[in-house]
């Protein structure tokens, strides 16, 4: 069994790999003979903390795999990370157990990746400039995807603690060597109407900007509520909204509290959602149509795009 670390998949595996992949697992998803179970959440009320688990096989991809990620917010007070996670693959003629990978930084990329590739089908071609709300390590993955699909020129980062957003500015500049501008700003709404794409990796339960304030054309992705609870944006970006579109329905509909709150309240519908990523991937729904229009993609993650993410890690791994 290979044994395979986050800092090898940093230094082997790309995110135009993790694009492709994510890509493929979408038209798995829809078209392939798989099992994808809605993942099983268990919070830890004690510590705030939430245990996701997620299963997930593929005939076509010839393997299974199992995701255990634990996400524990307070563990910023003890100098540890808040989100950490391990993927067992498994193959699928045998059942032999091939390798044990961490997998937060392969959550990141695959969460950046699942964004990207709707930005490459939603986001207008001349896309230059985004907001990022939320500055955590999930907004690393989200912002190298966006550079893979969009040629951005400026990058605006809010988080409410700055340094956060220091330090992701840092990252971009240095480790992804972004030649643009990257700003940190006091207050999103002071560029959430100016921007081309918005990016939401929070974990908030109140939405995060001001919807009223987005302009014609622009892209919001909203990737990091993960839980009926949890709302990023308000029921004016549904409203404005021309495209929503969203990774999984039947996760979103579990899950995604931008959604499941507004419907509550009788402010919106889910025939509003348009279709899935495999829709735009197999051209089911047409992506962005004109420049003016204002489209929205929700993701809380699905179990196929880990799956086919770990089978091409294993692969590039087993070649070094």
């Amino acid at each position: 069994m290979l044994v395979i670390t986050d800092e090898e998949i940093k230094k082997h595996v790309t995110m135009k790999q993790c694009l492709a992949a994510v890509e493929e697992a979408a038209k798995i998803y829809r078209t392939g003979n798989n099992k994808q179970p809605i993942r099983t959440a268990m919070n830890i009320d004690k510590q705030n903390g939430t245990m996701l688990y997620m299963p997930s096989y593929s005939e076509e991809v010839g393997y299974t795999a199992v995701k255990i990620v634990s996400v524990f917010p307070e563990n910023r007070n003890r100098g540890m990370k808040s989100l950490q996670s391990k993927i067992l693959l498994t193959d699928a003629e045998t059942g032999a157990h091939v390798a044990l990978m961490d997998a937060s930084w392969l959550t990141v990329m695959r969460t950046g990746a699942i964004s990207g590739v709707a930005a490459k089908y939603l986001a207008r071609e001349d896309t230059r400039t985004c907001l990022v709300i939320g500055c955590g390590e999930q907004a690393r993955g989200q912002i190298g995807a966006a550079l893979e699909v969009r040629e951005l020129e400026t990058v605006y980062l809010y988080n409410p603690t700055r340094s956060k957003a220091e330090s992701l500015k840092a990252y971009i500049l240095d480790e992804l060597a972004f030649n643009g501008k990257v700003e940190v700003v006091e207050d999103p709404d002071e560029k959430a109407g100016d921007v081309d794409m918005i990016i939401t990796a929070t974990n908030s339960v109140t939405p995060v900007f001001d919807g009223n304030l987005i302009k014609p054309g622009t892209h919001i992705s909203g990737i990091g509520s993960f839980k009926p609870s949890m709302q990023e944006v308000d029921v004016n970006v549904l409203k404005k909204a021309d495209k929503i579109m969203c990774d999984t329905f039947e996760g979103c509909m579990e899950e995604a509290g931008d959604f499941l709150i507004p419907m509550e309240k009788g402010e919106f519908s889910e025939e509003t959602i348009e279709g899935e990523l495999a829709d735009l991937v197999l051209g089911a729904v047409p992506g962005r149509e004109d420049n003016d229009e204002i489209t929205f993609f929700k993701s809380v993650g699905f179990a196929m795009a880990d799956l086919v993410t770990a089978v091409e890690i294993y692969r590039v791994m087993k070649k070094q």
